[in-house]
C-alpha cells in the first residue's frame, strides 16, 4: 500500500483493497525528484512530518519510509517483500500524473497487480462534462448541473478490520532523517495553534458541524468569527477525506434550521472539487493564465521592496499585514483575508500573481496545488 495524500485509516479505498489481499506492506515515498520545483513548502514538510509521525502511531510503528524516486523504491520493495499487488490513490497533479503513468506501465512490466482508486475527491474529474463532451470554465454550472446531477459521493469506509502488516522490508528511513521540520525554531505558533492528527482531523469536523455550520453561510464572511472549518490541511493531507466531510455535514444539516449554510458549506466542498477539476483539465493552471488576454497586462517593475513589505506584513495597510504575519506564524490564513491580501499585491502593488502564488506555497499548511493555482488565477 503505497501512501501519498491520503495519511488516514478511516475511508480509504487503497487500504482496504491491499488489506482484501492479505498482508500489506504501508509505504510512504517523499519524491522530491518527482515534484521539482512543486515538492513541498517549508509549513507543508512541518505538517507532514506530524502527519507521517501519527500514521506510524496508527500502523503500530510499521510505516515504511523513504526518499527519492518512486519507481525504484516501489520496485525494491515489492522485491524484497515478494509483494504481487501494489494499491495507491490518485493523485492530480500534472506531474503526479505522467510519473504515475509510468509507474503502472513499469510495475505492471514486472508483474505485479497495480490498483489505483479515488480517495482524495467526490467526483473524478473526467465524470463531470458538458452536455458536448467538453470541461466546464465557470463554478456554478458545473457544480449545480454537473456534480450535483451525477452520482451522489460514495459513503465512507471504515477502518479496514484486517489490517495485518508483513515483515518489514529492513530499508525504512527514520521519520527524522527526512529533515521535514525547521532547523530554526519558527514553528512554536504553528505547533499551539494545530494538533495534526486523523483523530484531529474528525474532531475538527464534529465541532464544526455541531457548533458552526448552523451561522456558516454569513459567519464565513467575517475574519473575526469563528465560522470557517478550518479542515483544508486535513483535506489536503487526506487525514480527512472529503466524503467523510460530505455525509457528515449531511447528517448534521438535519439537525440545523439555516438550510442555506448547509448549501454554502457543500458548494465550498464544490470548490475544492472545481480547483481539482481545472489543473486536471488544464494543466498549466498553475504557470499560466487561464484568461490569455491577461498574458500582456504590464505588470509593475523593481517592486522588490514592495513584495518584502507584503511578504513581511509591514504595508502599512492594518488588514493586509495582519492576516500576513497570521499567515507567517500559523501557516493559515482566513479564506476572505486571503482574497484581500491577494487583491492588493495584485491590484494594488501590481505584482505578478505568480509572487503571491510562491510565498503561499512556501508558508500555507494547506499549500494546494489545486486550490492555491485556482484562487490566485480567480483573484488576478
Amino acid at each position: 500500500m503505497w501512501f501519498r495524500q491520503d495519511l488516514r485509516l478511516t475511508d480509504n479505498p487503497a487500504l482496504c483493497a491491499a488489506c482484501e489481499r492479505g498482508d500489506i506492506v504501508p509505504v510512504y515515498i517523499l519524491d522530491d525528484e518527482g515534484a521539482n520545483r512543486w515538492k513541498m513548502g517549508a509549513a507543508s514538510r512541518w505538517w507532514l512530518h506530524q502527519a507521517l509521525e501519527d500514521l506510524t502511531n496508527s500502523l503500530n510503528g510499521k510505516l515504511q519510509l523513504f526518499q527519492g524516486d518512486a519507481l525504484t523504491i516501489l520496485r525494491d520493495v515489492a522485491v524484497q517483500t515478494n509483494a504481487s499487488a501494489i494499491t495507491w490513490n490518485r493523485c492530480y497533479e500534472p506531474w503526479r500524473i505522467a510519473r504515475d503513468a509510468a509507474i503502472k506501465t513499469a510495475l505492471k512490466c514486472d508483474g505485479l497487480v497495480v490498483e489505483s482508486f479515488n480517495g482524495s475527491l467526490l467526483w473524478e474529474p473526467w465524470q463531470v462534462l458538458k452536455k458536448d463532451g467538453t470541461p466546464y470554465k465557470v463554478f456554478t454550472p458545473y457544480y449545480r448541473r454537473g456534480c450535483l446531477a451525477s452520482v451522489t459521493p460514495r459513503q465512507p469506509m471504515p477502518v479496514p478490520k484486517n489490517i495485518r502488516i508483513a515483515k518489514n522490508s529492513g530499508q525504512s528511513l527514520s521519520l527524522e532523517s527526512l529533515n521535514l521540520l525547521p532547523k530554526i525554531n519558527w514553528d512554536e505558533q504553528m505547533r499551539a495553534r494545530w494538533t495534526v492528527s486523523e483523530a484531529a482531523a474528525h474532531q475538527r469536523l464534529d465541532e464544526f458541524v455541531l457548533d458552526e455550520l448552523q451561522d456558516y453561510r454569513e459567519g464565513r464572511n467575517f475574519p473575526d468569527k469563528q465560522n470557517v472549518s478550518r479542515l483544508s490541511p486535513y483535506l489536503h493531507f487526506g487525514q480527512l477525506s472529503p466524503n467523510t466531510a460530505w455525509h457528515r455535514a449531511a447528517e448534521a444539516g438535519a439537525f440545523i434550521t439555516n438550510e442555506q449554510s448547509l448549501d454554502t458549506f457543500m458548494s465550498e466542498l464544490g470548490w475544492r472539487e472545481f480547483s481539482y477539476y481545472l489543473l486536471y483539465h488544464f494543466p498549466k493552471l498553475p504557470t499560466d493564465n487561464l484568461q490569455a488576454r491577461f498574458d500582456l497586462f504590464p505588470w509593475a517593475e523593481n517592486t522588490d521592496a514592495d513584495l518584502k513589505a507584503w511578504q513581511r506584513g509591514k504595508t502599512g495597510y492594518p488588514l493586509v499585514d495582519a492576516g500576513m504575519r497570521e499567515l507567517y506564524t500559523t501557516g493559515y490564513m482566513h479564506n476572505r483575508v486571503r482574497m484581500v491580501v491577494g487583491s492588493f499585491l495584485v491590484k494594488n502593488l501590481l505584482i505578478h500573481w505568480h509572487q503571491g502564488e510562491a510565498w503561499f506555497w512556501d508558508c500555507l499548511v494547506d499549500a494546494d496545488l489545486a486550490s492555491n493555482s485556482a484562487g490566485w488565477q480567480w483573484i488576478a
